[in-house]
């Protein structure tokens, strides 16, 4: 069973160490922050989550506001060790809950190249809006595709 939790100050370096994996087995994210603590603590974030499964941290997640009706979706991640075990679908179901609770529509993006992520989200009910091109991701990714929640 994972239980999802509010992020406490305790679990910021282990998911430090669980995004700096991330980063090296699946490229995200695609340019690694200078300050990856700074990164994972967004400054317009309305509350960082952690999936913990026997104990031990496996997955992240934060909201951020988006205008004064919105929220997004950010920092989502799972331990390239606990894939496939339906944490990225619970810390996703988890937002849309909250997003819900506050009365705000819920959005996110992600970079062209996430193809487990994309697929995930669209499994999900989630609906593409748009893409925008990108210069920043190198001969990573080229642009950014825009979900919204289900309703």
């Amino acid at each position: 069973m994972t239980l999802i939790r509010e992020r406490g100050k305790q679990d910021l370096d282990i998911c430090v160490r669980l995004l700096r994996d991330v980063h090296e087995v699946a490229g995200y994210p695609v340019n690694w922050p200078a300050d990856a603590r700074k990164w994972l603590t967004p400054e317009d974030g309305l509350g960082c989550w952690v999936a913990v499964s026997d104990g031990r941290v496996v997955g992240h997640v934060a909201l951020t506001a988006n205008g004064s009706d919105g929220v997004c979706v950010e920092r989502l991640f799972v331990d390239p060790k606990a894939t496939r075990a339906g944490i990225g679908r619970q810390l996703l179901d988890h937002s849309v809950k909250t997003a819900a609770e506050l009365g705000r529509k819920l959005s996110l993006e992600v970079v062209d190249n996430r193809g487990a992520a994309e697929r995930l989200y669209r499994r999900a009910g989630w609906l593409e809006t748009g893409r925008t091109p990108i210069d920043w991701g190198g001969d990573q990714a080229s642009e950014l595709i825009h979900f919204d929640a289900p309703s």
